[in-house]
Parts: C-alpha cells; structure tokens; sequence
C-alpha cells in the first residue's frame, strides 16, 4: 500500500516534465492514468487508516473486558473477605470483651483488653480494604507515626518475648512512605520471631539519617521447639522485600551464625507519598 502511494506521488509529480512530449489523445490517456493512480493512492491510504482504527478500537474493548473482569474478581474478593475474615475478627473482638468482663485478675483483663483492641483496629483496617476492592479506589494508607513502632515493640513484649529497640537519629524527618515500610518491616520480623523462635531474644535497631533508614531486626537461636518449622524464605519476607524495593530500598533475611536470624532493610530517608 505504501509503494503504491509513493508511485502516485513520483507520477503526479513527474508529470510537468513529460507532458509537452504527449499528443492531446497520449495527454488525456496519461492524465486518466495519473487521476487512477492518485485516487488508487488515496483509497489505499483509506484503507490503511480505517484498518489501524479498527485494531485500535478492539485494542480498546479488550482492554475493557479485562477491566471489568479485574472489577468482578475484586468484588468476589471483597464479598469473602466480608463474609468469612470480619465475621471471625467480629467474633474475636466480642469474646475477647467478654474474657475482660469475666477475668479475675489484672493480668487476665489487660490481656484481653490488648487483644480487643488489636482486633478492633484490624477491622477497621479490613473494612477499608474491602472498600478499596469494592470501589476500585485508592486505598487510603494512613501515617505511620514514631510513637507506634514503640507501641509495637510494647505489645510483643507484653506476650513475653524478650525485645529491646534501640533508636538513633529523628524519625520525624523521614517521609511517611519510608515510615510505613519500615513498621511494616518490624511488624512482619517480629510476627515470624513468635512463630519461629519462642523464647529468642530479639533486638531492634533503627538509624534515622538525613538520608538514608538503616533497620536491623535480630533475634537469638530459639529456646523452644517452634510451632511451625522455619523456612528459608517465606512469603511474608518475600512480599516485605517487594515493599521496600517499591521505596527504593533492599532487604536481606537469613541465619546468622549463632543460630538466629537477621532481617536487614536499608531505605532512603524520602520518597513521595
């Protein structure tokens, strides 16, 4: 289709040169010639644009199809995460409230107390996820301020493991973003310390700089047989990896030598929200 269309160009403009040699019946010939050419040109030009604005509107209703596909499947998504996890989180935070009313000592009640409330704020954590898979919406990440990661470290030490956190530098100068992915960093490598050594000693060392967040969480060989048999990389510290690399950080997790684990995390001290 281009070759013809260059053709037409080349003979429409080449035709000044030749015309004086033509007779008036060569002269009415060539100049039909030209006019075919030049509409066969055009008509194929027609056809090329009418063809790629054809590719390009099932381009589009592909694209809508998958869409709404993606749209279906987070509302199936939305309606089992309702149906089945905020039941069992309702059911939780009710009985842990009856546990505080029946307790008989203050320990007891603290401890159901702290189990309602963590429930309570996975709920409404829940619920907002599930109005961002209902709605398609960007989820709404609240901040992470410095006093909760204090605050995370407390209730981990309220169950009884041993747990120290060290802080250097301000945390308030680092971004919200970074903020989030480091809690997240502490909260996943102290969930895999109580699954993976009960009884270990766990230290926490935070290094807040003008540019960069320096978090290493340690933990000693267990005490205890664990629960659940430790694996070499499991996919709560493989999607914590995805997380820090989405801020522009790295993460490294494994043994150390003494027979505990170490989880590394290095990111810059700002990113946009």
């Amino acid at each position: 289709m281009k070759r013809a269309e260059d053709l037409a160009l080349v003979l429409s403009a080449a035709a000044p040169e030749v015309w004086h040699g033509f007779t008036p019946h060569t002269a009415a010939t060539a100049f039909l010639g030209l006019t075919i050419a030049g509409l066969a040109g055009l008509h194929l030009a027609t056809r090329r644009k009418l063809a790629q604005a054809l590719t390009d509107r099932a381009q589009r209703e592909c694209d809508l199809v998958a869409e709404q596909a993606r749209a279906d499947e987070r509302t199936r998504l939305a309606a089992e995460m309702h149906d089945v996890v905020t039941h069992r989180l309702n059911l939780m935070v009710l009985h842990a409230g009856a546990l505080r009313v029946a307790a008989k000592d203050d320990d007891m009640r603290n401890a159901a107390e702290e189990l309602r409330t963590a429930g309570r704020e996975a709920l409404a954590e829940l619920r907002d996820l599930v109005g961002v898979l209902r709605s398609g919406r960007t989820a709404r990440i609240p901040d992470v301020l410095p006093d909760r990661l204090a605050n995370l470290v407390a209730n981990s030490a309220a169950t009884g493991l041993e747990v120290t956190l060290t802080e250097h530098g301000d945390a308030d100068i680092v971004s919200p973003a970074v903020r989030r992915t480091m809690y997240r960093v502490v909260q996943e490598s102290l969930a895999n310390v109580h699954k993976h050594a009960p009884g270990a000693h766990t230290e926490i060392t935070i290094h807040c700089g003008p540019s960069m967040v320096h978090a290493v969480i340690r933990n000693t060989a267990p005490s205890s047989t664990p629960a659940t048999a430790p694996t070499r990389l499991g996919a709560g510290l493989l999607g914590l990896r995805g997380r820090v690399e989405m801020v522009g950080g790295t993460l490294t997790a494994g043994p150390t030598d003494d027979g505990g684990f170490e989880v590394d995390a290095v990111l810059p001290a700002f990113v946009p929200t």
